[in-house]
């Protein structure tokens, strides 16, 4: 694909450079290839969607692995109503269950069931496996260490303001 020639002056944007829009290009064909080849493997090693397993990871690093709806949907970044739809097939499969927020009787709370707690820990050493495989057994130490202060770069540039401030690789 090419960039659109860069106009004269400051009346537009600021295209991208040759090498700038290979490294993008890259970044998105690897990063749909990645997320393809996690979802093809949790889909058939634990019968769930890649966002189903973020789903689980999430509750079960929060405070009595439950959290509000809307947290839930901010924190993997998902549509409430995407949300709904997962945490419903969550609910049928006894993994997740849902109830009444006591501070807000508008507001659901998604809680990991033990069954849920179960099927993660089950899955999760298939996902790790599938992680190391498609990253971390392809890069050198100092790629790792140079891709994690990238994504932390990256990660904090975009983080609303106020928001994501513990979160681990942050530390």
């Amino acid at each position: 694909m090419t960039t659109p020639s860069a106009p004269q002056g400051d009346e537009g944007p600021r295209w991208l450079s040759d090498e700038e829009q290979r490294v993008w290009q890259s970044y998105l064909h690897g990063t749909l290839l990645l997320e393809d080849h996690l979802d093809r493997r949790l889909q058939r090693d634990a019968g769930m969607p890649h966002i189903y397993y973020a789903l689980l990871v999430h509750l079960s690093q929060a405070p009595d692995m439950a959290l509000r709806m809307t947290e839930l949907a901010k924190g993997v970044k998902i549509t409430r109503s995407r949300l709904s739809h997962a945490v419903a097939r969550l609910e049928a499969s006894g993994w997740v269950g849902r109830e009444e927020c006591p501070s807000d009787k508008r507001g659901q709370i998604a809680r990991l069931t033990e069954s849920g707690r179960e099927k993660l820990r089950a899955s999760a050493p298939d996902h790790v496996s599938a992680v190391r495989q498609a990253i971390f057994d392809r890069l050198s130490p100092e790629q790792v260490t140079q891709l994690g202060e990238i994504m932390r770069v990256m990660a904090t540039g975009l983080e609303p303001e106020g928001t994501g401030a513990d979160l681990p690789w942050r530390r």
